[in-house]
């Protein structure tokens, strides 16, 4: 009988065999067929494969990041150290949640099993959903690169202000429930073992440090795996999406004030881009449609698009991912409309 401490390693290396042998597969019978048969693979099969290995390959390293992240809150961080830091109070509870990207700097599919480690070491509701949907966009790596789109020039500074606004006030709303149960899953609600003894003490013992991170590790691992599966099956809808729904579609209404901000935050989910890169994406789009459609599709695609929504649905309850999907779509759709029609970007 395999032990506890066998089973991760063997999980991550059957994983990767699979995720090496899926790599390979689509070339290697792209190569292959035409010594068997005189036809191709399919163009639609070869666009579906590009398209899944591209978003899952951009998108698990950030998931990865976010695991170890999470890890390390389990074992290190403790739920004083949480209580201390946050204000009990709903409105600056949520403006800190917003900026608390800049500490941990994930995308969105990183940020999921942080916040629902920082959930269960005590984080309050308003923070947490804030940061689940601000943290995206305002960290370090994503303000980088949409300077580098962009420049000082409104849509930079719009999208973080729009994020910060929208991501605080849905933590707002969804802070009105009364407890965490309302939100979470109770698997989610489950209590993390690590860091009882509260933050490290020093000095530390090489050999106690090393004890510690092993068991960070062995969530990490946890946490990548079981959120790893839901990022797999959204990369598969979002590939299928890309590939059997026609982007010409709603790329012919780019110039109208409102069925621009509607199609862009369409593409946005559907597309699926990490945070990291639709910068230079939506700098594609300046000359085709307007300015309050590229900054909706800057604001709604990393707080909700097909692989987080997925992995929503393993950490939260069914009705509140669907408050949040609303709540998010319909803010950066008022934004994008009041920008269109009153702001001359």
């Amino acid at each position: 009988m395999l032990t506890r401490s066998v089973l991760p390693r063997l999980r991550l290396l059957v994983t990767l065999l699979a995720v090496l042998a899926l790599l390979l597969s689509v070339p290697m019978l792209d190569i292959l067929l035409p010594a068997l048969r005189p036809t191709r693979l399919p163009d639609v099969v070869q666009s579906f494969a590009t398209t899944f290995l591209g978003i899952f390959i951009e998108a698990a390293p950030f998931l990865l990041l976010g695991s170890v992240a999470s890890g390390l809150l389990a074992e290190f961080v403790t739920a004083e150290e949480i209580a201390r830091l946050f204000p009990r109070n709903r409105l600056a509870g949520s403006l800190s949640g917003a900026l608390l990207g800049m500490v941990f700097p994930v995308c969105e599919c990183g940020v999921v099993p942080v916040t629902r480690r920082l959930y269960q070491k005590g984080l309050p509701i308003s923070a947490g959903v804030a940061f689940l949907l601000a943290a995206p966009v305002v960290n370090p790596v994503v303000i980088a690169s949409t300077w580098a789109a962009f420049g000082n020039t409104p849509v930079f500074w719009g999208r973080i202000a729009f994020t910060v606004l929208i991501a605080s006030g849905t933590g707002l709303v969804l802070g009105q429930a009364p407890s965490l149960a309302r939100l979470l899953k109770p698997r989610s609600l489950q209590p993390v073992m690590g860091g009882s003894a509260g933050l490290l003490p020093l000095p530390l013992s090489p050999q106690r440090l090393e004890g510690r991170l092993r068991r960070a590790l062995s969530i990490a691992t946890d946490d990548f795996f079981d959120m790893g599966r839901f990022l797999v099956l959204g990369s598969l809808l979002a590939a299928g999406m890309q590939t059997f729904i026609p982007q010409a579609m709603l790329l012919a209404i780019g110039r109208d004030a409102i069925s621009s901000v509607i199609a862009l935050q369409a593409l946005a989910f559907v597309l699926s881009v990490c945070s990291t890169v639709d910068s230079f994406l939506a700098l594609s789009f300046v000359n085709t449609f307007t300015s309050g459609s590229i900054l909706a599709f800057l604001v709604f695609g990393p707080m909700v698009d097909i692989k987080s929504m997925m992995m929503f649905w393993q950490v939260f309850r069914p009705r509140a991912v669907m408050y949040l999907l609303t709540l998010v779509f319909l803010a950066a759709f008022l934004m994008g409309v009041f920008v269109n029609y009153n702001l001359a970007w």
